[in-house]
């Protein structure tokens, strides 16, 4: 089946599972889950595949091994596609990302290299202008709260350069739209507004 929305089954079980987060209450929906919210994320996201990537839907059990919430079940679906987009709908609305949020120690090194360098580093610059005039947020992650080791406090780019990670982020509330296929067209037109900064990371960084 074509996507064609969220209904509002979606959200009501968010809302009845932040309240009610146990296996009986899961048990007892799980088909509201499969049917409401597992498929219309399945169906959209492989209609995005052709061109963002190949998608892969997170389980919605929680790995409570180390966290102090004990909580055994995800409050939102998550998706990857491709290597840099980012799909989540709860019952706050949905939002999508784009990016790298936390790079490995070789992609950090290659990240401040190509921050630090007056090309690229201008480049992404002006990158960042672009997508955030188009109301799309741009987050780094992991701030050091100083200069890293090797880079001068005054570089000009210093704010990029103490980050570890680098996102695009746009989160919509829920409205009429989310349980209709317009739901793809902003997903689409974010994922578009998002490339050159994952066609950047990407270059610069890597996979």
């Amino acid at each position: 089946m074509a996507f064609s929305g969220w209904p509002e089954e979606a959200l009501d079980f968010y809302d009845e599972l932040a309240v009610d987060n146990t296996k009986s209450y899961w048990t007892e929906h799980k088909a509201v889950y499969e049917d409401k919210i597992l498929r219309p994320m399945t169906e959209l996201t492989e209609e995005l595949a052709a061109e963002f990537g190949e998608p892969k839907i997170f389980r919605p059990y929680r790995d409570v091994r180390f966290s102090a919430d004990k909580t055994p079940y995800k409050t939102h679906i998550g998706a990857t596609v491709g290597h840099t987009g980012y799909l989540q709908l709860s019952a706050e609305g949905l939002g999508a990302g784009a990016g790298m949020w936390q790079m490995g120690p070789d992609h950090l090194a290659r990240y401040r290299e190509a921050v630090a360098g007056d090309g690229p580093g201008t480049k992404l610059e002006e990158i960042i202008a672009t997508i955030e005039q188009a109301d799309v947020t741009v987050h780094g992650h992991g701030a050091l709260k100083s200069a890293p080791r090797g880079y001068p406090v005054d570089h000009p780019r210093i704010d990029l350069l103490r980050f570890k990670g680098l996102t695009a982020w746009r989160q919509w509330p829920v409205e009429g739209w989310l349980e209709t296929s317009a739901a793809k067209d902003r997903v689409i037109s974010f994922f578009r507004t998002t490339l050159p900064l994952c066609s950047w990371l990407t270059d610069h960084v890597g996979r």
